[in-house]
């Protein structure tokens, strides 16, 4: 239903006798009704805004209860339009800005949440979730939703201006994609993956990490497989020598130190290198690289085969959160990132032009048709989700928690 600016109620010719001009008030607060009637016709208006398919004629014989006929009238319409004050779910737009990775999953519920809410344009930014954020914060972009693939970007990049509350939602970790035509495909395994990833002929990518969390978990997860596979060489093999990115070490604590984007310099006969993670998914299908690190779920998603990593590196499990955090990356703005499991966490920024309608929309991410969504592609969701201070969380989501 749309709605459209009326004119100002129109004053007829007749004398007061005939003409009246009358104010229904409390039963629409915010949008007083006014109605202009006169012994044989009355019309109905409705303050600044009308209903195009309410507006009416009718033939009145007696006018000694024209209130009681009015109300009549009024309490048929709400009961098939609605409440009128439901001017925010008409003709609005609800900008999402969220992690690439999270891309099948929201235009899944992007789909649902429309069907739901016809006059609602859901428009969606996907991205790296530090490039996602850095658009509100530093590019004074408004945006309903943030949802990043680090919950931990929400506090260390946006609080306490931006916002003041996130909630925990979901879960990921890292693996290996390839395709049948990926060199080595019939040999790689869990526990060869990084020495065919070391053979000069193979190519391998993985995403900025100065732009998306997937890129520093890529970092993250190469390091700390030398722990675990007792090699020590494993980092410089794959990235140290492929690339400007520095690894430190400071009383057990490894430190991987971004230059700026344009100083990374990968060796593009071996390291594809992007902006998203998502983005490294085209070049696998044509065959310009033969694996990349990326998220099971996009790997999932895009029918990818996949090496599953150990929990000690995939950065998936709470009970290696310990090990994970043995490894940091500082990106090129001076920011650090401590490796912690892999969750996504999801905000209305203070900027927020449709924050009733960004409410909305979680409230259908975190119900069972919403959980269903993420499990179905492959990423495990946080049930119940969890958060930061729940006194801040908007009240109508307090209750899912």
């Amino acid at each position: 239903m749309q709605l459209f600016h009326a004119p100002a109620p129109v004053r007829s010719k007749f004398d007061s006798k005939r003409l009246k001009l009358l104010m229904l008030s409390g039963i629409v607060a915010s949008s007083p009704i006014y109605f202009v009637y006169d012994e044989i016709k009355m019309t109905i208006f409705i303050s600044h805004y009308v209903y195009s398919n309410i507006t009416m004629t009718i033939t009145i014989t007696n006018h000694v209860l024209p209130i009681l006929i009015i109300s009549l009238l009024l309490a048929a319409i709400f009961s098939v339009t609605g409440c009128i004050d439901n001017e925010t779910d008409e003709d609005a737009i609800l900008k999402i800005f969220h992690a690439g990775s999270l891309s099948v999953p929201m235009a899944e519920l992007e789909e649902k949440f429309e069907t739901l809410h016809p006059n609602v344009d859901v428009q969606r930014e996907p991205a790296g979730s530090r490039a996602c954020i850095k658009k509100i914060t530093e590019l004074d972009k408004q945006s309903d939703i943030l949802a990043s693939a680090d919950y931990t970007l929400i506090p260390t990049m946006m609080m306490p201006e931006y916002t003041d509350w996130y909630l925990a939602f979901a879960k990921n970790q890292i693996v290996i994609a390839y395709t049948d035509d990926s060199k080595y495909s019939s040999e790689v395994d869990q526990d060869n993956w990084f020495e065919i990833l070391r053979r000069p002929d193979v190519t391998f990518g993985f995403s900025n990490p100065n732009d998306d969390p997937c890129g520093y978990r890529s970092v993250m997860v190469t390091q700390l497989s030398e722990a675990h596979y007792n090699d020590e060489s494993i980092f410089d093999d794959l990235m140290g020598d492929n690339t400007a990115i520095e690894m430190t070490l400071d009383n057990g604590t490894y430190t991987a130190v971004m230059p700026d984007s344009e100083y990374i310099e990968p060796n593009t006969k071996k390291i594809m290198m992007r902006s998203m993670e998502v983005e490294l998914s085209s070049a696998l299908e044509t065959g310009e690289i033969d694996y990349f690190y990326i998220y099971r779920s996009v790997a999932v998603q895009h029918g990818f085969n996949f090496v599953e990593l150990p929990p000690q590196i995939d950065l998936s499990s709470v009970d290696y959160a310990d090990e994970y955090n043995t490894v940091r990356v500082k990106t090129a703005n001076g920011n650090i990132v401590i490796g912690t499991p892999i969750v996504y966490g999801i905000t209305i920024p203070d900027n927020a032009m449709q924050p009733e309608l960004g409410v909305e929309f979680i409230k259908l991410l975190l119900s069972t048709e919403g959980q269903n969504v993420f499990i179905d592609n492959g990423q495990p969701p946080i049930v119940p989700a969890v958060t930061n201070d729940a006194e801040k969380v908007p009240a109508e989501l307090r209750a899912l928690l």
